[in-house]
């Protein structure tokens, strides 16, 4: 069992939501957190509230598409602490939108998704995903460091209407665990890093909860336990994963049943 007393963790999207619930639970716990957002003034707000909290915190401004901020953040890492124990890429969006939109009255198309659109959601999500999983992985292999790679996947990865791009990047994290573990395997270093993917479904972030009433009662009819996931539950999931070293090469569904067809 791994402990995160002293442990390291890299966390991209550590501005709000999910990624700063790992943030909180790991400095909770006596670890050491390297916190990364594209925006200052939240990723700010954030450190401030963990350094309350008695929390080791180092900041890092940038962009998770960028070879050289991604890199930098790793460095950061290693030359702040000495260690990456936890590589958590929960950087990411979402624009949502229907591949082609159809007229009601003359069945004509009069809507496409944005091109666009579907990249920034790509680049962002699959792209710097790979990024910083590279830079961070690459530290840990060349400083030793026993550790966790933990993806974020989404009940969205089993395919949702509306949402083709960020379905397919969430898809995309959902294999990624077997490829990585695989590879890592035939280097001898499955021991020492493994790599897991946590596929949250409708979780209460300030933007789900701020979102339409009405949209969001019908969201709470098809959730067996009957609210929405905390980004609390999501980010102890991860350290539960992240403690038991026989957990390694897969994804870990955390939904409240939404998939478990509990209706009939």
């Amino acid at each position: 069992m791994l402990e995160i007393k002293g442990s390291v963790a890299v966390i991209t999207g550590g501005g709000g939501g999910i990624g700063y619930a790992i943030a909180e639970h790991w400095v909770k716990n006596g670890g050491k957190v390297v916190l990364a957002d594209v925006a200052q003034e939240p990723l700010e707000k954030a450190a401030a509230a963990l350094a309350a909290l008695g929390g080791e915190v180092v900041t890092v401004v940038g962009n998770v598409t960028s070879e050289e901020d991604t890199a930098r953040l790793a460095d950061t890492a290693i030359e702040k602490f000495g260690a990456i124990n936890l590589v958590a890429p929960f950087a990411g969006i979402i624009k949502d939108g229907m591949m082609v939109s159809p007229d009601r009255d003359t069945g004509k198309v009069t809507r496409k998704l944005s091109f666009d659109d579907f990249k920034k959601v790509i680049d962002i999500n699959l792209n710097g995903v790979f990024l910083t999983v590279r830079e961070c992985a690459a530290r840990m292999i060349d400083n030793k460091c026993k550790g966790l790679i933990c993806l974020v996947s989404s009940t969205g990865s089993l395919g949702t209407a509306g949402q083709i791009s960020y379905s397919s990047t969430k898809a995309a994290m959902s294999v990624m665990p077997k490829v990585i573990t695989a590879e890592f395997f035939r280097r001898g270093l499955s021991n020492q890093i493994r790599c897991v993917a946590v596929a949250p479904g409708y979780v209460g972030t300030p933007m789900v909860k701020n979102m339409n009433q009405q949209a969001l009662d019908k969201i709470l009819q098809d959730i067996p336990i009957g609210r929405l996931i905390e980004p609390e539950e999501v980010a102890q999931l991860v350290a539960d994963i992240y403690r038991n070293e026989a957990l390694s090469g897969d994804v870990y569904f955390i939904h409240g049943g939404l998939r478990l067809g509990s209706k009939g």
